[in-house]
């Protein structure tokens, strides 16, 4: 992790609250045959699909302290604690996923969705990536990014908590 560390993203994501680290090199030349075309867009799905995996499993932790740990445990200041991390953990890795899977440059999903868009506009991003970061940064600045994740990221979370619910009760 520390190669990918960058100084500049870690102090602006303790002073301005974004940050970023510096990007993973990929060499297409790598990808097997089959995945020579869409394996950068695989590559850049497996961090947002890693989120919901582990948001997923956090859900089943949490669902199996609620049906296993005593009404008592859950009522103590330690209970409380535990199942609030435990939610806020599973609200975190559910927006950082639906977050990165926004189409613009730097995120991922420019990356995945770029293969399903028209020419002129994979074109026109191609060429005028640079004012898609200034985008990016008026979405993020101005709290509109919430206004596209926040109700996704809470029909996922009660999408995987209706899912809990239903394995649990087998």
């Amino acid at each position: 992790p520390l190669r990918h560390t960058d100084p500049i993203g870690i102090l602006m994501l303790l002073f301005v609250g974004i940050g970023w680290g510096r990007p993973v090199e990929i060499n297409s030349s790598n990808f097997k045959p089959k995945y020579s075309s869409n394996g950068e867009a695989l590559v850049a799905l497996a961090g947002p699909v890693a989120n919901f995996i582990l948001s997923l499993i956090i859900a089943l932790i949490l669902g199996l302290l609620v049906k296993f740990a005593s009404y008592t445990f859950l009522a103590t200041t330690t209970g409380v604690v535990v199942y609030t991390m435990l939610q806020y953990a599973i609200y975190l890795n559910i927006g950082l996923g639906v977050f990165n899977l926004i189409p613009l440059p730097p995120l991922d999903g420019s990356k995945i969705f770029i293969r399903f868009m028209p020419y002129n506009v994979r074109n026109w991003i191609y060429v005028h990536e640079q004012w898609c970061y200034i985008i990016f940064l008026i979405l993020w600045i101005t709290n509109l990014a919430s206004l596209i994740v926040v109700p996704i990221r809470n029909g996922i979370y009660n999408l995987i908590m209706m899912l809990v619910s239903l394995i649990l009760q087998i």
